[in-house]
């Protein structure tokens, strides 16, 4: 997949080429929500509404993996995702860094809300993942962010051990401060035995990454979009083990999901080690509060 986003090098370029000369900003509104980026709603002079998010001008590599990633669940064309206009950065006042989303006005959600979420994000888990990897199966087409944090996304041939690279070993070297050595002991010996707990899949999946309530959306259709991704190709079991993580969705989701996606056996069994990551990465973004769960997965293991 080659990203074909366009790049400006100011807001004004951008709304020009994007709407035509002379458009301009006539108002713009702060949007709550979200710790990372400050997000707006743009009315441009022609009544249009568009959606943006910015950051510091050394932080456009976060808008840019997350065109990326948006493109690359677009492309599947089995859910919605907010169609992506242009990422640059801007000179004006201290400058800052953009991503131009179109504006989704949330609908009325359809009857039948769940099943068909689940039916089409288990489309997603199984549409092809050719042109996301190079020479592997799992990664992706470059690092990206999980959260603020790093995400690393270098290609291997086989699932397991790039959740153990990839995944878990960087998030435990950055946390490296809060554990002693009888817990360091514990986590060499997961990091060992990690082909006795996980499975390979049947195939690999894109996955959105960081699929929690907070980053799925109604649309302007009444279904659920997808939003703020730290995609890559892996185990789908790991999109639904963060489903689980926070409050989780509703149970009809998960049953619609089986319906159209069997899980192979044991998946309740490994769910808690696909979370430690998610868990990793909130202890080493805000601190100790995640410190207790992280070792009580870690002792469920060893």
């Amino acid at each position: 997949m080659a990203l074909s986003i366009p790049h400006f090098n100011s807001l004004t370029e951008a709304l020009a080429s994007l709407f035509g000369n002379g458009t301009a900003i006539s108002r713009l509104r702060r949007i709550a929500g979200g710790d990372i980026n400050e997000a707006y709603a743009l009315t441009l002079t022609d009544g249009t509404q568009i959606f943006m998010k910015s950051n510091a001008p050394g932080n456009i590599s976060f808008f840019k993996t997350e065109a990326a990633g948006l493109t690359a669940i677009a492309d599947t064309g089995a859910i919605r995702t907010p169609r992506i206009l242009c990422y640059g950065t801007d000179p004006e006042g201290t400058g800052y860094s953009f991503l131009l989303l179109e504006f989704v006005s949330a609908g009325k959600t359809v009857p039948d809300y769940w099943e068909i979420f689940a039916h089409e994000l288990a489309a997603m888990h199984q549409a092809s993942t050719a042109g996301l990897v190079t020479d592997g199966n799992y990664g992706f087409l470059s690092d990206n962010y999980i959260g603020s944090g790093d995400q690393c996304n270098t290609a291997h041939d086989r699932w397991i051990p790039f959740f153990r690279d990839c995944r878990l070993e960087p998030q435990f070297q950055r946390a490296a401060r809060y554990f002693d050595i009888q817990d360091q002991k514990s986590i060499t010996k997961l990091l060992e035995h990690l082909d006795d707990i996980l499975v390979e899949p049947e195939y690999p999946s894109l996955l959105h990454g960081d699929l929690w309530s907070g980053n799925v959306m109604t649309g302007d259709d009444g279904k659920a979009w997808l939003i703020d991704p730290a995609a890559y190709v892996g185990h789908a079991e790991a999109d639904l083990a963060m489903t689980e993580l926070f409050g989780g969705f509703s149970r009809t989701f998960y049953d619609a999901y089986k319906e159209t996606a069997p899980m192979l056996p044991g998946y309740d069994d490994r769910r808690d080690l696909y979370n430690l990551y998610q868990l990793l990465n909130h202890l080493n973004l805000f601190g100790t509060a995640y410190l207790s769960p992280v070792k009580r997965i870690v002792r469920k293991y060893v």
